[in-house]
C-alpha cells in the first residue's frame, strides 16, 4: 500500500510504514476480504492526543468499495467508547480523501503548512460527541 498515493507524495517507505505501525500507543485493527488485507487503520489511544487516527489506508482493490467507511465506523466506535474527540490529518493533495472524511461528519479544524513535506499542508480534522470536560467514558471494555 505504501507503493500508491499519497503515500508516494509523502515519501513513506515499506520500512518506514512499519515503524510507525510499531509504535505502542497505537492500536492497529485490519480489514480482511476473503483472504486478502484489505486495508488498516491505525488509532492513538496513548495520554497525548487520544483518539487521533495515525494512519487510514485501503488497498487498491478495494478502494471505493466501503472498506475505509467500514474501517473509520470502527474506529469511531472504539475512540468514542474512551474519548469524546477524533482527530486526523489529511495532505492538502489529497482532495478524495478530504471528501471522504467530511462526509463522515469530521470538520477542518487547521491547517500545517509544510508538516510532512515542503509545499504542502496537512490538514487538522475533527469529529467530536462533546467536550472532554464533561464526557463519561463507557464501561463497555471489549
Amino acid at each position: 500500500m505504501h507503493s500508491t498515493e499519497p503515500w508516494i507524495t509523502l515519501g513513506l517507505t515499506r520500512e518506514k510504514a512499519l515503524e510507525i505501525s510499531s509504535d505502542p500507543v497505537l492500536e492497529r485493527y485490519m480489514a480482511i476480504q476473503g483472504d486478502q488485507r484489505a486495508g488498516y487503520i491505525l488509532i492513538n489511544t496513548g495520554a497525548q492526543f487520544p483518539g487521533y487516527i495515525k494512519i487510514l489506508c485501503v488497498a487498491p482493490a478495494f478502494r471505493g468499495k466501503g472498506v475505509g467507511k467500514r474501517l473509520m465506523q470502527f474506529a469511531e466506535d472504539r475512540i468514542f467508547r474512551d474519548f469524546p474527540n477524533m482527530f486526523l490529518c489529511v495532505s492538502s493533495f489529497n482532495n478524495r480523501a478530504q471528501q471522504f472524511y467530511k462526509s463522515l461528519g469530521f470538520h477542518v479544524v487547521g491547517e500545517l503548512t509544510d508538516y510532512l513535506i515542503e509545499g504542502h499542508s496537512e490538514i487538522l480534522m475533527r469529529k467530536t460527541i462533546g467536550p472532554r470536560t464533561t464526557f463519561k467514558p463507557s464501561n463497555d471494555t471489549r
